[in-house]
């Protein structure tokens, strides 16, 4: 198995105004590969680093702004660094969102194009994790998407319930990927965020795909056209892309 996931892509009507808004919010560096694409790097790495987790932000018409599967929570250290963060983020943008979460230790916020987001309360699972605590997949059976995941990719699987499942990179670096069951609800557009993995060598794309495949990965359509990268969907409809060379 030669599969890594090396970063979040989100969709945006404007890349470089979102993308400076999460590279403030992270202590990001900005870079781009091209007109519509904005990439995020920590600071001090060059992709791919393996040590390394990325996000890149890239221009589509007018994506949705309806509540997605798949959002970030970001870690803090301390309840002072929680609430400097929160209020941070409302001066780069962010506005407070209501998804139902009643009263919980963290604070809810959508970014400056309604992508929702959570700033978490600090815990102890995410001291060394950087600014991205989590990558997390709302879902059906966390058990079965932690068992396609684990197969899927170079991650360890830390805990897996009824209710939550969560994997992290084998070398113990970066954010977690968490899966956690929800009320199950009709999904009509195509996801806004979504993760993309990289093979490595990068040449055994095909392979690799093949190989999803056959875990219950099926191939998506996303209007992508001609491109160097493969669009697959999970078992349970998330759309993923397998990334080969440019």
């Amino acid at each position: 198995m030669a599969l890594t996931l090396v970063q979040v892509n989100v969709k945006a009507r404007d890349d470089s105004a979102l993308g400076r808004f999460w590279a403030e919010a992270l202590g990001w560096g900005v870079s781009s590969e091209g007109p519509g694409v904005t990439n995020l790097e920590p600071e001090g790495f060059v992709w791919p680093d393996p040590a390394a987790f990325y996000v890149d932000v890239v221009k589509v018409p007018d994506p949705e702004t309806v509540k997605y599967r798949v959002h970030l929570d970001l870690a803090t250290t301390s309840a002072a660094h929680q609430a400097e963060l929160v209020a941070r983020l409302k001066e780069l943008g962010a506005t407070p969102a209501d998804v139902g979460q009643g009263d919980v230790p963290w604070t809810v916020l959508a970014d400056p194009e309604g992508n929702v987001f959570c700033v978490l309360e600090p815990r102890e699972i995410y001291r060394d994790t950087g600014p991205i605590a989590a990558v997390v997949v709302d879902c059906a059976d966390p058990r079965a998407m932690a068992r396609f995941w684990g197969e899927a990719i170079d991650w360890t699987l830390h805990e897996v319930t009824d209710d939550h499942a969560t994997l992290r990179s084998a070398k113990g670096v970066g954010p977690y990927l968490e899966f956690l069951r929800t009320t199950p609800g009709a999904k009509t557009v195509s996801t806004r965020v979504h993760l993309d993995l990289l093979p490595n060598p990068v040449d055994d794309q095909a392979a690799e795909v093949a190989r999803l495949q056959t875990l219950g990965a099926t191939p998506a359509d996303v209007g992508q056209g001609d491109v160097s990268w493969m669009v697959l969907a999970d078992p349970e409809g998330n759309q993923f892309c397998v990334l080969g060379r440019a």
